[in-house]
């Protein structure tokens, strides 16, 4: 069995695909622990999906609900109606589904893209988040709006003339550390070869025309995480990320930007931490 199906295989059994319908829109999520265990709700990127999380579910099932959406326009959730979303456009999408699965309490993880859906939904409803975390917080372009149409010239160019397959071959390698293992290389362009172009099209507008510091500083707990060797947000843009939001701020060593898949034991040391607090 290869690399990639041995992980659809551990996918399927220990973080199985959920849907739920709110009219004609659907939210698809992954879930795994038990129903009354403390929730971890997860935010993927915006080259990943719910399916990334599965080494850490896998690590963590024992100790909490782990729920991990796909977002607007990943796997099968239905796309946001704007060309051009903002964050609060996610957050509401999100909210719809916590209130679908009863999460009336949670730590709160952003991952790369996913920290700005995160952030919006602790400043909209902090009694909601106990906890909230940034992973190598993109903080987006919305700010720098010349850089901002740079960078979403070259990522739509891209997709126009690689493809999604090609976008994945490429850029899987750079979401990782100097010396990744084939398994999370592996899984990291799985996940990444399974994007939607609408969606990621939506995704982009997003990361380049939104900026996370505009959403302030939230009021609830909030700390920001790096790898050690994330090239994607380096570690001295997330400590800018940390020092405006008054945040702690951890690096996680030998992770580069997909730690949840590179170094899945190391986070969840930290996180099993953070749900002893709470």
């Amino acid at each position: 069995m290869s690399t990639a199906a041995a992980w659809q295989a551990d996918l399927e059994r220990d973080f199985p695909q959920r849907l739920a319908r709110h009219g004609e829109v659907a939210s698809a999520w992954r879930e795994a622990g038990a129903a009354d265990a403390p929730a971890l709700v997860l935010l993927h990127g915006i080259g990943s999906g719910a399916a990334s999380w599965l080494p850490l579910a896998q690590c963590l099932k024992a100790r909490a609900r782990l729920i991990a959406w796909d977002a607007p326009g990943y796997g099968e959730s239905t796309p946001l109606a704007e060309a051009a979303p903002r964050a609060e456009a996610y957050m509401l999408r999100l909210r719809e589904l916590l209130d679908a699965l009863d999460v009336q309490r949670c730590v709160l993880l952003g991952h790369s893209l996913g920290a700005l859906t995160a952030l919006t939904l602790a400043n909209a409803e902090p009694r909601r988040v106990a906890r909230l975390l940034l992973l190598s917080p993109a903080r987006g372009y919305g700010a720098r709006p010349a850089e901002g149409e740079a960078v979403r010239s070259r990522r739509l160019a891209a997709l126009a003339s690689e493809g999604i397959a090609g976008l994945a071959e490429r850029r899987a390698p750079a979401m990782l550390g100097a010396s990744p293992s084939a398994e999370a290389l592996a899984w990291v362009r799985w996940n990444m070869a399974r994007l939607k172009p609408h969606g990621y099209r939506q995704a982009v507008e997003l990361l380049c025309g939104d900026d996370l510091l505009r959403l302030g500083r939230p009021p609830v707990p909030v700390e920001v995480l790096c790898g050690s060797e994330d090239g994607i947000t380096p570690p001295a843009a997330c400590r800018e990320v940390a020092e405006a939001l008054a945040a702690a701020f951890q690096l996680i060593p030998g992770a580069g930007h997909a730690s949840p898949i590179e170094c899945p034991e190391a986070l969840a040391g930290h996180l099993v931490r953070i749900l002893d607090k709470d």
